[in-house]
Formats: C-alpha cells, structure tokens, sequence
C-alpha cells in the first residue's frame, strides 16, 4: 500500500525527498469515476493500460468501475487480485499463445476482440466458443483526434460484415468495437463513428448486443481545452437509437485517460539552474516519456520551497531531465516563479494517465515512491475544484 499524507505540503514536511513522488488522490478518481459511470449511456470498462497504479485501481473500482479492459494476462491477474469479483475484457487483436484460454479458464474472461480472419481460428481453439463474445474491430479515425490508432489495429468498414458473420457462425456472439482516436477533440467524431457502423451492421443478417465505442475521451492541458465529456455523452446518446441492435442492446467504452489522468500528480525536485534552464530528478525517460508522442502537452504545476507554496513574479523555464541524453528535455517551456532555485519542488498535475505506466531505468534514474494523499480538501494542481464541476478539468 501507498504511504498516506493529507496533503503534499504535508509530506514536504515529513520527508525532502530526492527522488520525483507520484501522488495519488483516490477522492479525485472517486469522482472522475464517479461522473464517467453517471454520464455515459452505457457499459464503463477501465483502460488498464493507462495506469496501473493499484491504488488507483482499487479507487476507481470503489467508485463503481466494475469492468476492465485489458490487453495482456498480466494486467487481468494484477486486476482480479485486486478486484476478485471485477469483469475483466481481453481487447488486444493481438496476444500471447495460450493466453486467451488462460484468461477464460483462469479468470472467467469472455470476451476478445480480433481484427483480422487469420486470427479468428487460433482464438476459437483456446476458448468455449459458446460462452464467448469476439468483437470484431474496425478501422475508424477522425481529424480532431491527436492520435491516430487505425494504422496498427482495425479492418476496413467493407471487411466488418463478412469477419461478423464468420464469428458468428462459428458460434461465438458477435459483437462490434472501434477506436475513434486518442485525445479526441470533438464530440461528433462518435457520432460520425457510430454512423459508419449503423451502415455496417445493416448490411448483416442478424443483430449484434453489444457495441464498443473505444476510449479516447480527452481531458484539458494547459493551452488545449477540452470540451466537457457530458457533450461526448450526449453526442453517443443521440446516435443509440439508431443502431440496428438486439433488444437490450448496450454500449460499452474504455476510457483510460479520461478517468486516470486528473486524479495523480508527480513531484519533481530541482537539481540544477542554469538561467533559465532547470533540471530536474524526472525527465522524459520517467513519467513525462509521453510528451514523446504529444508535441506540445504541457502539464500544470505550482511550486513549493521547504513545505510552503513558492508563488511570485513567473518566468518562462526549459526543463531537462537527469539522465545524460541531451534530448531529455520537456518540448515546451513552462512558467514558474523567477525565483526557484535547486531544492525547490515543483508538483505537475495532470499526469495520471501514461506516465507510471511507461517510466524506465534509462541511466540508472528510477523511482518507485508513489503516496496517496487523503485530505479531501488537498487537490492536484489540475484546476482542482473543476475536477468535480467540468467533466474537462
């Protein structure tokens, strides 16, 4: 278990660390959850991948995140260790031999996802084909998304009806799933997805239960407004009718980022100024590695010097990591008080989603300290109070 502190100007006081600290506010996820099981029109499953924390596994799943989407065996173990009486989904096109039938025998894993008709008969061989339901995913993609992820995984709209139909004559339930994107920035992608599998599922002569519309629910940067995900939800809402499916027909989602990313903050130290350049004991081989992929993302940060807020007059700062790679820099700069200097700590907010779960050894530089903070009162510097108010925060 994480090491508990009501606050972190609280563990400041306890300790100086000198290693970066990952602090998780369980009653942030407990809303995020909270709002995400609320508003969306159908079945929620976690995105374990997004991050794996058990804390934050644990707190989503008080929140009533009963599903989980997971896309290896390793990630259902850490979940049904966790959450013994959790639904765990195996979505990755892709797995391991033998993994499918030790998910089902295992775990009581039902349901898989291909993308292919080459990798519908390795599947039905490991699994109870009558107690299975195989998604079959497609292609889809959408401007506004930051992230493309039709170039890995999905099968052309035209392919969609004749893989449906093989599942389904093999005996398993056939359902349907996409991924519009990740980091979708406006709510009529879905729409626009959800049409292009009304048309596919017309085209079939029978009728599907379950639809999966992905993840790729967006939250705010700074400098990248989102919009608020009750408009995502309407936007699924209004095209639901439409659908050609069975009587009690649901959808389903996979939101990672949208309820990982509010709820964790990381506390880096400063090790070094140099005018205008700071460097830090956490970089882009440790829990910032996805600003690799998202160019301009900035997170938001307050500072503090000993265990008190360090504010004043800002400044723009270029941030670097420790490790000796000249490319361990943060791709934007960031405003901080003029004033800090080395032993100041600053908290970016914001980062519970894709950090714990890619940080590496790179150069030895690695930290495992992750604390839960309590006090419902404490709040991750990530517009805070809006956490609770604007679905976007």
């Amino acid at each position: 278990m994480a090491t508990a502190y009501k606050s972190v100007e609280a563990l400041l006081e306890s300790r100086q660390p000198q290693l970066p600290v990952y602090c998780i506010y369980p009653h942030v996820y407990h809303e995020t959850a909270r709002h995400f099981v609320h508003g969306f029109p159908g079945r929620v499953l976690y995105a374990v991948k997004a991050n794996d924390n058990p804390v934050v596994i644990q707190a989503l799943h008080s929140a009533g995140i009963n599903h989980f989407d997971c896309a290896s065996l390793p990630e259902i173990e850490l979940v049904r260790k966790l959450c013994p009486h959790a639904t765990c989904y195996l979505m990755n096109p892709v797995r391991l031999d033998g993994h499918a039938q030790l998910a089902q025998s295992s775990h009581a894993v039902r349901h898989f996802m291909i993308d292919h008709l080459s990798g519908l008969g390795p599947l039905l061989h490991e699994i109870d084909i009558g107690q299975s339901v195989i998604f079959a995913r497609m292609a889809v993609s959408h401007e506004s998304a930051v992230g493309d992820l039709s170039t890995k995984f999905g099968a052309p709209t035209q392919d969609i009806p004749d893989l449906l139909t093989a599942i389904n004559d093999a005996g398993a339930e056939a359902a349907l799933a996409f991924n519009v994107g990740t980091g979708v920035m406006r709510p009529e992608a879905y729409s626009y997805a959800l049409g292009q599998a009304r048309e596919v599922l017309n085209e079939i002569p029978f009728r599907i239960r379950l639809l999966d519309v992905g993840g790729g629910f967006p939250r705010s940067y700074p400098g990248f407004p989102a919009p608020p995900l009750d408009e995502y939800f309407a936007a699924i809402f209004g095209m639901r009718h439409e659908l050609p499916l069975k009587d009690g027909g649901e959808l389903l989602a996979e939101p990672g980022r949208a309820l990982s990313a509010p709820g964790m903050s990381t506390i880096t130290r400063v090790l070094l100024r140099k005018d205008e350049r700071l460097y830090l004991n956490d970089g882009m081989y440790g829990a910032f590695w996805e600003l690799r992929f998202r160019g301009q993302q900035k997170y938001p940060a307050r500072c503090y010097r000993g265990h008190s807020a360090l504010d004043g007059e800002r400044q723009a700062f270029r941030l670097f990591g420790p490790s000796c790679d000249s490319s361990d820099e943060l791709p934007s700069t960031v405003e901080l008080p003029a004033q800090i200097d080395v032993g100041d700590y600053i908290e970016f907010g914001t980062m519970g989603a894709y950090s714990l779960s890619g940080i590496t050894r790179f150069n030895g530089f690695y930290s495992d300290d992750v604390v839960s903070i309590e006090a419902e009162d404490s709040l991750p510097p990530n517009g805070a109070v809006n956490v609770f108010k604007n679905a976007s925060s």
